[in-house]
């Protein structure tokens, strides 16, 4: 018997994605610098020999997350709309590939922050009858997630029944 390989999502989230998970892990890393900067001006001698080495190992690390995690993220991140079903992956560190029948849909939700409407994206949630949870598509061009909402509305209201 041979086992059918799963190929991946075929589309890409936006590019603009990419400045985006940039910009928040820059301002978690600012916040992350200024804690031990301030901690390491409070606390007393003796505890500032190991804080020194511990701060700039978390400050490396932060630095490493900024520079990776953007592009990593980019080339992860896939998804798919098809006549049946709705296929993604995300991840960076740990990947997680989920398909749904579109069958199963409940919902469909777009969501577009202050700061991803500065790059012009936008989130799209599929709130599915299943124990697993929901499923997100991050960082969509805010044009291409109207489409994907308007195209799973469009194929979700053919099905009768109420997906559970």
């Amino acid at each position: 018997m041979t086992v059918p390989t799963l190929r991946e999502p075929a589309h890409l989230v936006s590019p603009n994605a990419v400045r985006y998970w940039a910009l928040g892990a820059l301002i978690g890393a600012l916040v992350l610098w200024v804690v031990l900067v301030v901690a390491y001006v409070v606390v007393p001698e003796g505890i500032k020999t190991w804080l020194g080495p511990v701060a700039i190992a978390l400050l490396v690390l932060r630095l490493v997350h900024l520079v990776a995690m953007p592009t990593v993220r980019y080339r992860v991140h896939r998804w798919e709309v098809t006549p049946t079903a709705i296929y993604t992956r995300a991840g960076w560190l740990t990947r997680e590939q989920r398909i749904a029948p579109l069958s199963r849909v409940q919902t469909v939700d777009s969501q577009q922050g202050p700061v991803m409407r500065m790059f012009r994206l936008s989130s799209i949630t599929v709130t599915t009858a299943s124990a697993a949870g929901p499923i997100t598509i991050a960082c969509l061009d805010q044009e291409v997630a109207r489409q994907v909402v308007a195209e799973l509305t469009e194929i979700t209201g053919r099905s009768e029944g109420d997906a559970t």
